[in-house]
């Protein structure tokens, strides 16, 4: 197994000045090229089943955005990489490179006068956040994901989101169809396919559930499932998108009303729903709920309070279930101050929540009880966390080693993922079936 000897390395450039030095690395599905490695080392259409050095990138990566088949990293001088699936030009490199280089990390062409702070992406289209507030994206999407206007459904090299001019944007989430944008001031818009009220009722009175809510309603509460059933699950989700007629789509981001005058602070998109954390400390879900990844017994479509008995710091959305970092309540002398857990809910086919009982409502990660959480990211079907120690925690699927395990094999609890011991990590996550790690030196 590799292994870094220097943790936090320097190197002084020919100017004298200090640059930042870091290595990625990835494990799980590289159907698609996502693990961004070399053919002869692991390539297109083989897996990582452990942690592997991307060994093409800049030494300089400050961080790293998994889209559902592809990824991003940004550099310490603005200067965006991506790799993994190109068929909607969501790697911002157009439509014409090979196949065969699509697992090649590569810079972003279109941002060359833009300083980029941040990255995110779905399954077709990708974005990109700039120093300034500004928003760009590129890839095709049917669902008016782009934001661009109304039926622009392709934008093969990074176009800047025109209604989002004036704002300053600090963070963008995907889900499969619709995007949410959060401000630095805490205001909230949202565009893309809006069934279900997954980006809120935009003062839409006339919301219902999305079509593929009846596909799904066979799944969503069966837990005696064979693992063959999570194929033909996903296989129905896909066919009955492409039933879908007369898709009701926002084409351009829009303020959501709903939540006007309340400062949101972190926003995340699942499959097709979406979770919005808020500066008082209240935690909001929309969108559909057929796994119970909304995590409240109140079924109004538009944004309403998660049932949940902890305090929310941060927030993350798998393809069909929620996750949450919760601060304990040291308030009876039981719990260490600053103490953390994660809090889970909503589909569970594959072990994904971490825990036993009941899946449609938040309940604490018992295995992660004393391991104090500071990230955590969801991916289709497997969930990782970071800890204070800086340790590495997998569970769920691990099919095509997305846990990173070095096997297939599943994970009911939390895992420690000793393979990166020693490593300092930085930064841990998943795109649906891949995972990217930042790791010092």
């Amino acid at each position: 197994m590799w292994r870094s000897r220097g943790l936090l390395r320097k190197l002084k450039t020919e100017s004298g000045a200090v640059r930042w030095m870091s290595t990625v690395m990835s494990f799980g599905d590289g159907s698609h090229g996502a693990l961004g490695l070399a053919t002869s080392t692991v390539g297109m259409g083989v897996d990582a089943y452990e942690p592997t050095p991307i060994p093409s990138l800049p030494s300089d990566i400050l961080s790293v955005y998994a889209g559902h088949y592809h990824s991003l990293a940004l550099n310490s001088q603005g200067q965006l990489w991506a790799w993994g699936r190109n068929n909607e030009a969501q790697l911002g490199r157009g439509l014409s490179s090979s196949r065969e280089t699509w697992n090649e990390p590569k810079r972003v062409e279109g941002l060359e006068n833009v300083k980029v702070c941040g990255a995110y992406a779905s399954g077709v289209v990708s974005s990109a956040v700039g120093e300034d507030g500004s928003v760009w994206v590129w890839g095709k999407s049917k669902r008016g994901q782009l934001g661009l206007g109304k039926h622009i459904i392709e934008a093969v090299a990074p176009s800047r989101v025109e209604a989002l001019s004036g704002e300053n944007v600090a963070k963008v989430s995907f889900g499969w169809g619709h995007a949410l944008a959060l401000t630095v001031d805490g205001k909230l818009f949202g565009w893309g396919y809006y069934a279900d009220g997954r980006i809120g009722n935009m003062r839409n009175g006339h919301l219902k559930s999305s079509p593929l809510d009846s596909t799904l309603n066979a799944f969503s509460n069966n837990t005696q499932f064979e693992s063959s059933d999570l194929e033909v699950a996903e296989k129905r989700v896909l066919q009955g998108m492409e039933k879908e007629n007369n898709m009701p789509i926002i084409w351009e981001p829009r303020l959501v009303e709903e939540l006007r005058g309340i400062h949101v602070v972190d926003i995340a998109c699942g499959l097709d729903h979406s979770l919005v954390l808020c500066r008082d400390g209240s935690l909001l879900s929309c969108g559909s709920n057929v796994y119970g990844q909304l995590g409240r017994a109140r079924e109004d479509l538009g944004f309403f309070p998660v049932d949940i008995n902890f305090t929310p710091v941060s927030i993350a959305a798998g393809l069909g279930h929620s996750l949450v970092i919760c601060q304990l309540d040291e308030s009876d002398g039981s719990v260490i101050v600053g103490t953390t857990n994660i809090a889970s809910w909503g589909w569970n086919i594959s072990s994904q929540l971490g825990r036993s009982g009941p899946a449609n409502f938040p309940a604490l990660i018992d295995a992660l009880a004393e391991e104090n959480p500071v990230s955590v990211s969801a991916g289709r079907a497997h969930s990782v966390a970071l800890t204070s120690k800086g340790e590495m925690w997998v569970w769920g699927s691990g099919k095509n080693g997305r846990l990173g395990l070095g096997s297939s094999v599943d994970e009911v609890e939390p895992f420690y993922l000793d393979s990166l011991e020693g490593f300092q990590i930085l930064q841990a996550v998943s795109g649906f079936d891949h995972n990217l790690v930042l790791v010092a030196g």
